[in-house]
């Protein structure tokens, strides 16, 4: 939703690749709707009365995973007590949509793009070959190429994947449409709870005002909160800034590193700096960084204690 210009053109390219089977990468941060894009995706496309599944690569462990996308066969594991069909031959017909797909193993990753390939798989522990007619759209908050970089993603997936790659801008970046979505988010909460209440003057001056880095889903939950406190009218409160710590070797925002120093130093000083110049919090950092939380805590867990890191043991709030 959004009457900006980058909206309507996101809105019109939408349409254009819906009608389409291609493949669509859609790339954005946290919380700025990109399952809102892939649903779009779906409901204008020629399976709309087919399913639509949801995949969060990141939230699914390594060790399940294979499982999880193209199911098991009975006794394939311990606790496979039954045979399952898998994520993949739920959305046949359909639509699966592969978010935070940057995260998923690289052994799963040459999987995914054999069945993207040939449109078929194996269950784990089966013999027969499942063949299924599903059409892919994957997520990411992070730069794909940065994360080829890293190691974490391959290359020849990226370019399977993103026959068409679509951006959602951040809010920032459509600061036109905040007012707009305000409203309706409000009309939608009064429709939901039977009531009238409206903003006051002072609140659309705070929405329009904050640059929103936690994006629509930031914009939804202030003024959600704001609802459930209000009798009437709606007072926003200005969100709460981030905090920059003194000790993280930042000035205004900006990290100093030594030319030369180990790529992997230099990924855990700016890691940890943003944490704390995000006072602790985590979602809020991995963000910023362009990687999941699960990520997040993962590249935490490795670092020893440094004077820089006295966030890490802060509230994820």
């Amino acid at each position: 939703m959004g009457q900006s210009a980058v909206m309507q053109d996101l809105a019109a390219q939408i349409k254009k690749v819906a009608a389409t089977p291609a493949s669509v990468l859609i790339v954005g941060e946290s919380g700025s709707g990109k399952e809102l894009v892939a649903r779009a995706i779906h409901e204008h496309s020629k399976r709309a009365d087919k399913p639509f599944v949801p995949v969060n690569c990141g939230a699914i462990p390594p060790s399940l995973i294979e499982a999880e996308l193209f199911g098991h066969e009975k006794g394939s594991f311990t606790g496979a007590s039954a045979q399952s069909i898998g994520y993949f031959e739920h959305a046949s017909g359909g639509t699966i949509f592969l978010d935070e797909v940057t995260e998923m193993p690289i052994d799963m990753q040459v999987q995914l793009l054999r069945v993207l390939e040939s449109g078929a798989f194996h269950r784990v522990g089966g013999l027969d070959e499942v063949k299924v007619d599903v059409r892919v759209v994957a997520a990411t908050n992070r730069d794909p190429y940065a994360a080829i970089a890293d190691g974490a993603f391959r290359e020849d997936l990226l370019y399977r994947l993103a026959v068409v790659p679509l951006r959602v801008p951040p809010l920032r970046e459509r600061k036109d449409d905040v007012e707009f979505l305000a409203n309706v988010f409000l009309t939608n909460f009064n429709i939901a709870e039977g009531k009238e209440k409206q903003f006051s003057k002072k609140s659309l001056e705070v929405l329009a005002n904050y640059d929103w880095p936690g994006n629509v889903r930031e914009l939804k939950n202030t003024v959600h909160r704001a609802y459930i406190l209000a009798d009437d009218v709606l007072d926003v409160i200005q969100p709460k800034p981030s905090r920059r710590k003194q000790d993280t070797g930042t000035d205004s925002g900006q990290l100093k590193m030594t030319v030369g120093m180990p790529l992997a130093d230099a990924q855990r000083e700016l890691i940890l700096a943003t944490l704390a110049h995000h006072d602790g919090d985590k979602k809020l950092a991995a963000s910023t960084l362009g990687i999941s939380l699960k990520t997040l805590y993962n590249r935490l867990g490795t670092y020893q204690p440094t004077s820089t890191s006295g966030a890490i043991a802060q509230s994820d709030a």
